[in-house]
């Protein structure tokens, strides 16, 4: 009867302490979900001067709060779901003022400010950006006139861009050895770009150009290095895909693993 008494007893408390140590452990993993995210170089850059807030329970994370634009609430989202331990993410940001209208000449301005904004060879901070009537016009400075060449190859590819006239001008001391882009000094500021900002901007990167399929492609990083999974439509394609990814910031190699899709014969 002891002996039996006994192991109940320890039963008990074996589970009592399994019942508790759970709730420690996830609490520990929402803290470092939320830490992480606060941490991250996206978070301490491009996201910096936006009022988000990011509370997990069980790995379930909710965002809240203002941005300035409607890229920076996917670049949010997107980041965090990147995090290791977050189950999913309800993304509830808001963009502050009017929110351009989609198709429209305001929004595609957007999307080119964003697209640039992820390059580090393009001059993005330069760089004034007017659209009418889907043809996109380009003003500002140009470190090089093959970074200008650079810009226009960049725009003509973002979803919705009709024609680019580049207007940007070269400046006089842009061929001056040793001198950085803006992306370059991004890249310098001091600190490495952990994995998880290098993941999301590069998914940013693929869903604002139209050459390439942010849905078809899988991106995975260590180290600086990321490897590409998935499919292209062809060969132009996965080459592209490389192209733009190797020119996200924070990106050191590209391993390009994805396969080409066979195209059915109408014969």
């Amino acid at each position: 009867m002891k002996k039996t008494m006994y192991h109940l007893a320890m039963t008990v408390t074996l589970a009592s302490m399994f019942f508790v140590c759970v709730p420690l452990f996830a609490s520990e993993t929402d803290d470092r979900i939320e830490a992480s995210a606060q941490q991250s170089y996206v978070f301490k850059t491009y996201l910096k001067d936006n009022d988000i807030k990011v509370q997990s329970k069980g790995g379930a994370v909710t965002l809240t709060g203002t941005v300035a634009e409607g890229y920076y609430k996917k670049l949010a989202g997107e980041t965090v779901a990147n995090l290791p331990g977050v189950i999913s993410v309800d993304n509830k940001l808001e963009e502050k003022g009017t929110v351009p209208a989609e198709n429209t000449d305001a929004w595609l301005i957007t999307q080119v400010q964003a697209t640039l904004w992820f390059h580090r060879n393009v001059n993005a901070t330069e760089t004034q950006v007017f659209a009418t009537d889907g043809i996109v016009t380009l003003h500002g400075k140009a470190t090089s006139l093959a970074q200008k060449d650079l810009t226009t190859l960049y725009v003509k590819d973002i979803e919705g861009v009709k024609d680019v006239n580049n207007e940007m001008v070269v400046s006089p001391d842009a061929m001056q050895p040793g001198k950085k882009t803006a992306g370059e000094k991004m890249d310098a500021i001091g600190e490495s770009i952990d994995d998880v900002s290098i993941t999301a901007l590069v998914k940013m990167t693929l869903l604002y150009h139209r050459s390439t399929s942010a849905l078809k492609t899988t991106v995975e990083t260590k180290d600086g290095v990321v490897t590409l999974g998935g499919k292209a439509a062809n060969m132009a394609e996965k080459d592209l895909t490389a192209k733009l990814v190797s020119d996200v910031h924070g990106v050191e190699k590209v391993v390009n693993t994805m396969t080409v899709e066979e195209t059915k014969s109408t014969n």
